[in-house]
């Protein structure tokens, strides 16, 4: 994965997230981001299983991890990516 003209962006949402987070309580004052990201997006005809995977991914993460969704993900849609580069 590489960098992209979409970096200021996305450090612009994950600065004001972070910030907006911290306010909601004690809770989350050690709440950060990790330094990458991924952006893909969803087509309208994909909204439904979309909403379904939001509603269930707590039960859905009991079995397979964040990182097990994402590699899969990758993998499908052929995307090459370095295991060095995506986690910290």
């Amino acid at each position: 994965m590489t960098p992209s003209s979409n970096a200021p962006l996305v450090k612009e949402v994950k600065t004001a997230y972070s910030k907006w987070l911290k306010e909601q309580g004690p809770a989350f004052t050690s709440f950060y981001w990790q330094l990458g990201y991924g952006a893909f997006s969803v087509g309208m005809s994909q909204k439904e299983t979309l909403l379904h995977y939001i509603d269930t991914q707590g039960e859905h993460h009991k079995t397979r991890t964040f990182q097990d969704d994402y590699r899969a993900f990758l993998k499908k849609y052929g995307i090459e990516y370095d295991e060095r580069y995506v986690w910290d």
